[in-house]
């Protein structure tokens, strides 16, 4: 018997603009991902893949591929244009996700999905102490019991190396990657069965960026969660991911495992992206 997976996205699509008589013909005349007629412009075209339990996909692609307006689209941040989206986690798998009410998408965000932003500040309410913003989190998906809050609060920050002396003080006062390691926490608050990560690593310095990626794969070891990793930088995708998507002008140009892509790229934009690093 198959596995089931744990989110399957079919022909997702987001655009901005209207469309128009030239870009929806089948023949379209794009410039990259834009319509020069009437500025349309096609961030995310037909994505479709599944996630199983426990696996990190990555997303790999230039600014302006198309990586980070998926993931706002996933997370009910954007409203997607057209597409399907199925988790196992919520009604088994069999309702569209996208087609929720603004009710049930909080419910899903607050307790099926979990989301760390390459801006801290998009995830962190920066005047509240850290163990604020892990209890929000835990609030929003309906827990009520303080003491509970506290200490699992206390746990998270402990996990990701955060000093318990300093669970108190406003997230404002850390470094970058504190700020990325208590996002990755408040994440975590409900346990949930995903979590997506959108250039985590950006702006941090290398050896930072090494204990936030440590910590983050050791976290998917630890809870066997399934994660989506977005990032430009090939070296954080061989180091997370299993499998990898390759975007380019909002659209999926090659798949395969991770190995695979990156050892035996196929397309030539891939083999530009590779062999950029070597």
């Amino acid at each position: 018997m198959q596995e089931q997976p744990v989110l399957s996205i079919k022909n997702l699509s987001k655009q901005y603009g209207e469309g128009c008589a030239h870009c929806e013909a089948a023949d379209a005349q794009l410039e990259k991902n834009f319509c020069p007629h009437c500025k349309t412009v096609y961030a995310c075209r037909n994505i479709s893949f599944d996630v199983y339990r426990g696996e990190i996909l990555g997303i790999v692609g230039e600014s302006g591929s198309g990586k980070s307006t998926f993931m706002k689209s996933l997370y009910f941040d954007e409203e997607v244009t057209t597409g399907e989206g199925y988790l196992r986690d919520f009604e088994d798998g069999q309702t569209n996700i996208f087609t929720q009410s603004d009710q049930m998408k909080r419910y899903i965000r607050n307790t099926i999905l979990g989301m760390v932003y390459q801006n801290p500040m998009l995830g962190l309410k920066m005047d509240f102490s850290s163990m604020s913003n892990i209890a929000e989190k835990q609030i929003a998906a309906g827990n009520r019991h303080v003491r509970n809050m506290e200490a699992r609060s206390l746990s998270l920050l402990e996990h990701v190396n955060i000093p318990l002396h300093r669970s108190k003080e406003a997230p404002k006062n850390f470094s970058g990657g504190m700020q990325q390691r208590v996002q990755i926490a408040k994440a975590l608050s409900n346990n949930p069965p995903i979590l997506l990560l959108d250039e985590v690593t950006t702006g941090l310095d290398l050896s930072v960026q090494a204990d936030v990626l440590d910590l983050i794969k050791s976290i998917q070891r630890e809870f066997n969660i399934s994660m989506i990793v977005v990032s430009h930088d090939l070296a954080v995708i061989r180091m997370l991911a299993d499998r990898t998507i390759v975007m380019l002008n909002g659209e999926i140009i090659e798949h395969g495992l991770t190995d695979q892509v990156l050892e035996d790229p196929q397309h030539e934009y891939t083999q530009q992206l590779v062999y950029s690093l070597l």
